[in-house]
């Protein structure tokens, strides 16, 4: 998929490697079932020293989102033709770099929504985090992409109205007016301030914390 190699050269964080790697990743498949999730979740609650399960969760899911919406949306701006981030085409671990994720073949895909349902469902079974505050993540990762791509001197206002007209982006958050930038304000918190020295994110709609 000749838009992977493109991709890359816009940001080193849209990058997507291809391919089986070795016997420490594990099958995307492995979210829905299986200890890789839950013991992912404990490693990040040791690492980022958190007690509760819906933060590490969160955690996980903002590394999952950022990893593979943002290369899907900087896709859909240089051609219009996304790779397929679907669990059934995904190669993933947490190890002490954070969370990797792999592509099995380099083959387009379908929706945002479409492809991240499965995974938002199985964070979602092993701890009570709310869906809408995973979407909300997703939509972030969104934005940042579209914020990322604008300031390279592409246009991504039609492509913004396109992946956010719908649930369960379109009630994540809103895009603010803001002349020559990206600007989006969620409408739920990542929790990332529950974390022992977090702040406020800067999309986040909470006031900043005092210092």
């Amino acid at each position: 998929m000749a838009t992977l190699r493109q991709i890359r050269g816009l940001s080193p964080f849209f990058a997507l490697d291809v391919g089986r790697p070795d016997d420490s990743w594990h099958d995307g498949e492995a979210l829905s079932h299986g200890p890789a999730l839950p013991d992912a979740l404990d490693r990040i609650s040791t690492r980022y020293r958190t007690g509760e399960r819906r933060v590490a969760a969160s955690l996980f899911f903002l590394g999952y989102t950022a990893r593979l919406v943002s290369p899907v949306v900087a896709a859909r701006a240089v051609d219009g033709v996304a790779p397929d981030i679907r669990p059934a085409n995904l190669w993933w671990r947490y190890g002490p770099e954070g969370l990797q994720v792999r592509l099995k073949e380099p083959v387009a895909g379908v929706g945002i929504a479409e492809s991240l349902a499965p995974a938002v469902e199985a964070v979602h079974a092993v701890t009570p985090v709310a869906r809408g505050l995973l979407w909300g993540n997703a939509g972030s990762s969104a934005a940042g992409a579209l914020r990322t791509i604008s300031r390279g001197g592409v246009d991504c206002l039609a492509l913004a109205d396109e992946l956010f007209a719908d649930p369960p982006l379109k009630d994540t958050g809103d895009f603010i007016p803001f002349p020559g930038e990206v600007v989006f304000r969620r409408r739920s918190c990542c929790l990332y301030y529950r974390l022992d020295g977090g702040g406020t994110c800067g999309d986040c709609p909470l006031p900043p914390r005092r210092t």
